[in-house]
């Protein structure tokens, strides 16, 4: 689509049981890409809802179209609580390069600087570029993070 993000989209929180969701998870299945049909499981089941403390799905709209999708939750792959993670990002295809993924993540960060003193994510090779650009640092040899931003003085 290209253009500016903030033209015609809106970010809001999220409930996975809407059609627009199952369409959107729909798409990313047909990609190859699970990570939407792992969220409504784990919404349908209580295992995730996104209720701890700092936690949220956002949705990011184009009229009635979800057009995108980013969660936060608490990182389940570290002792404690303090360590948030990106979770379930996915932008529909024709809403892609338009910046959009960049505004949900920027969402989940403001977000996690009020939560955690951390946020971690496990992206693809193919993201590396992008959460280093928003000020991820790549970090080695850790099985479930390959990206880490720290929150502290000046962040």
């Amino acid at each position: 689509m290209g253009g500016t993000p903030e033209v015609g989209y809106g970010i809001k929180r999220l409930r996975p049981t809407t059609p627009a969701f199952d369409r959107l998870k729909d798409e990313s299945r047909l990609e190859g890409y699970w990570m939407l049909v792992r969220l409504a499981d784990g919404w349908a089941s209580g295992r995730n809802k996104f209720l701890k403390r700092g936690e949220a799905l956002f949705g990011a709209w184009h009229g009635a179209e979800l057009a995108g999708v980013c969660g936060l939750n608490i990182d389940p792959y570290v002792e404690g609580r303090d360590q948030g993670r990106v979770r379930h990002l996915f932008v529909s295809a024709p809403h892609r390069r338009a910046g959009l993924g960049r505004m949900l993540v920027e969402t989940v960060i403001d977000r996690a600087r009020r939560y955690f003193t951390v946020l971690n994510t496990r992206a693809p090779q193919e993201a590396f570029g992008f959460y280093e650009r928003l000020g991820f640092r790549r970090v080695e040899g850790e099985e479930f993070v390959t990206h880490r931003m720290v929150f502290g003085k000046g962040n």
